[in-house]
């Protein structure tokens, strides 16, 4: 089984692969000046992507940068020479000459796709055959038998149609970047061959940043004459929310990512609110109540009782019947413990006027505390004012503590080639986990891909504006955030809780580290998701 993933999660050498050292390796100077023309830009509060005609192309990548970047992706550093010239020789080609070399790959290079393990398929003809729909994300899908594992002459074939897959979404990316929807359809047409939502992680990541490339290149092709995008031209599939509320619980009970930020916010409240005998916890963005059984039961073995708690919910539609049960359920569950219980739900749109102390109820004598479960990267909008605002106004309230848990990922960069690159990296990391968490034919990971993963990527891929709402960001982005909105960092000491945590799952491969009081867990070295807790800056404590 995982002699078959050397394309990305598991290489052909002994060299394991690092996701982010190909980020760094990815022309760092270049990476230096968007990030210097980012910041910037965002002290004028506009989208650096315009449509005008001098933006509308991201930066190129360069020969040898894509080089070894393609490289990093495939982990194949014991090729020969020849094979390297080769690809640095196709790599260098000018646009028209890219062109004839894709004709010419379209033309011979498909009969090295044609020779694909018969247990992998030929993804257009499960398109044909099994109803899948391009225009929207993935079917219900029919669990598919194991695959066995290839020899070694398979497995070095297997790697080198890796290669030309990461070449062609790399190609793809950038033709689109430039709006060469010409180019962009060819390469995207080349890539459906040798994508498979049922394959291994390069197969299935792959076929997910497709999707987002073919929505994009929909959207590019109904855009205005001033290259905006009329509302009328989405193309977003309908999930409800009972099925993302099922991928969430089957990615919180399959792999630590969830767990872990639960466990590190329950953890700093739980420090926070000793001595403390009444307590009420805003939750910014409530979906679930699954965060908060262990935290009742924490509380209620303090050595000094358990306090009062109040826990109030803003949430973003009116659907609150089911939150009101869970709620309900969860009270009478912490009266059982000796912990009273009460609850709110706010259904409305987190505004700094919706965060304000008679609209949330607040109380004299109440330590109050603010959660923020991978939320408050969807108020990094087209400007970074948004974010600032949100935070000053929960400043005014005076929390005991905030606790935010994100995604670390910097997928809020100006040019869309590297968005495309870093997301591709960050979420390559997460389908290798699943690869080495769940079998390829089963059900709870094709939805937790198809139903949390490929509808983040395809946000980050496709939109911008108000409508690209996954801006998630790394962790120095946050501290920057958070002290200049007068926050300091509290350091979180929860380190062997959080491995024994990560032991309960049974799989090698997941990382901790402490940065800087933040907590990262991550998949082989490459973080995932960031954990911090908050305090007001005190003058005295600087």
């Amino acid at each position: 089984m995982e002699a078959i993933n050397g394309w990305l999660s598991f290489p052909v050498v002994d060299e394991s692969l690092d996701h982010d050292l190909a980020i760094r390796r990815f022309c760092p100077a270049r990476l230096e000046q968007e990030q210097r023309e980012w910041e910037e830009t965002m002290s004028y509060g506009f989208e650096l992507l315009s449509p005008s005609e001098d933006s509308s192309c991201t930066p190129h990548l360069a020969a040898s940068e894509l080089d070894e970047l393609v490289d990093s992706f495939i982990n194949v550093d014991d090729q020969d020479d020849e094979k390297v010239d080769h690809d640095h020789a196709m790599l260098s080609l000018c646009p028209d000459q890219k062109q004839k070399h894709f004709d010419h790959f379209q033309d011979n290079g498909m009969k090295a796709f044609s020779m694909l393990d018969d247990g992998f398929g030929d993804v257009a003809m499960m398109m044909e055959g099994d109803g899948v729909q391009m225009d929207g994300a993935f079917e219900d899908f029919a669990a598919v038998p194991e695959l066995e594992v290839p020899s070694i002459e398979e497995v070095s074939h297997g790697v080198d149609q890796g290669l030309h897959l990461v070449h062609l979404l790399l190609a793809c990316a950038e033709a689109v970047g430039c709006r060469d929807t010409q180019l962009a359809e060819s390469m995207l047409t080349q890539i459906w061959v040798s994508v498979n939502p049922w394959g291994d992680s390069l197969q299935r990541i792959s076929y997910c940043f497709a999707m987002g490339l073919k929505c994009r290149l929909s959207l590019l092709h109904n855009a205005n004459a001033n290259g905006t995008v009329p509302n009328g031209g989405m193309d977003l599939s309908f999930i409800s929310r009972e099925e993302k509320m099922e991928a969430f619980q089957l990615l919180y009970q399959t792999t630590p990512y969830i767990a872990f930020g639960f466990l590190a916010a329950n953890e700093a409240i739980c420090q926070a609110a000793q001595g403390k005998e009444s307590l009420h916890i805003v939750d910014l963005g409530m979906e679930h109540t699954l965060q908060w059984p262990s935290l009742i039961r924490n509380l209620a073995s303090r050595p000094e009782g358990p306090p009062k708690l109040r826990i109030t919910g803003l949430i973003n539609d009116e659907n609150t019947l089911e939150l009101e049960a869970s709620m309900r359920a969860l009270a009478k569950e912490a009266n059982a413990l000796g912990i009273a219980l009460e609850f709110s739900l706010v259904p409305e749109a987190i505004t700094p006027g919706t965060l304000t102390r008679e609209n949330l109820g607040l109380r004299e004598g109440e330590a109050l505390f603010v959660n923020s479960m991978m939320h408050l990267h969807k108020f990094v909008k087209e400007s970074r004012g948004s974010l600032k605002a949100v935070l000053q106004a929960i400043k005014k309230l005076g929390p005991t503590l905030i606790t935010v848990v994100e995604q670390d990922a910097n997928h809020n960069g100006p040019f869309f080639l590297g968005r495309f690159i870093e997301s591709l990296h960050y979420y390559s990391a997460i389908f290798d986990s699943l690869e080495a968490s769940l079998p390829r034919n089963s059900p709870q990971r094709m939805k937790i891909e198809k139903t949390k993963f490929a509808e983040e990527i395809r946000n980050i891929v496709a939109y911008e504006g108000s409508d690209r709402i996954e801006r998630h960001e790394r962790a120095d982005q946050w501290r920057r955030q958070l002290g200049r909105a007068g926050f300091q960092v509290m350091g979180l000491n929860c380190m062997s809780q959080a491995r024994m945590m990560i032991s309960v799952y049974g799989c090698d491969g997941y990382t901790l580290a402490n940065e800087k009081g933040c907590l990262l867990l991550g998949w082989k070295g490459r973080p995932i998701m960031l954990a911090s807790a908050w305090q007001v800056h005190s003058v005295s404590s600087s």
